[in-house]
């Protein structure tokens, strides 16, 4: 089977997770079936596989617990576990690093996974990650696939257009297997004249 199937109750999970399916079509999968259609793409997949595999349905992670109250975020004070972004959390890293701050996805990721760290660490951290991404460090998480695929597309063929990028991606999401970019992807816009 190489052209990508209907999302139905009929799909096995393999199948389901060998084909790219948009977050929206994943939602309304989710919400015609009962199932709960929050969090992120990747725990929503991996819930829809659940279902396709059980029949069951799984209550979403409990993983959004409250975050400890911090009443004043000193730079010793540790990052909390099960750390939430907030406008305190914002306000203090723009007094800290400037108006230039944002809770960007690596930075966030960061904070999440070092609960313990102090927050004039995270200062540093957040440093490091913008020195990374300048100098081209920075890696695309996984349920940025399409990110991935433009980055790839444009680091193997200088000049292309992001149109032909794009008709590129759009041809390969519609294929079994990965979506990681290959040369062969080009088929997609030979036949429109290279």
């Amino acid at each position: 089977m190489n052209e990508r199937p209907a999302l139905d109750r009929e799909l096995d999970s393999k199948t389901f997770r060998d084909f790219y399916y948009l977050k929206e079509e994943l939602v309304d999968f989710c919400r015609k079936n009962g199932l709960p259609a929050s969090g992120g793409k990747i725990e929503i997949t991996d819930r829809i596989a659940y279902f396709l595999d059980t029949g069951k349905i799984q209550s979403p992670s409990s993983s959004r617990k409250r975050a400890a109250e911090i009443t004043d975020i000193q730079e010793d004070t540790e990052i909390e576990p099960d750390f939430v972004c907030s406008e305190r959390h914002r306000a203090f890293f723009k007094e800290q690093i400037g108006n230039r701050f944002t809770f960007n996805v690596a930075f966030q990721k960061w904070l999440k996974n070092n609960a313990g760290k102090t927050y004039k660490e995270a200062v540093a951290a957040y440093e490091q990650i913008l020195e990374d991404k300048k100098k081209g460090k920075t890696k695309i998480e996984k349920q940025f696939e399409y990110n991935t695929y433009i980055r790839d597309f444009f680091a193997d063929n200088q000049g292309r257009s992001l149109e032909e990028a794009i008709k590129c991606w759009n041809y390969k999401k519609q294929m079994q297997g990965h979506n990681r970019y290959e040369r062969a992807d080009l088929a997609a816009i030979w036949g429109a004249g290279s």
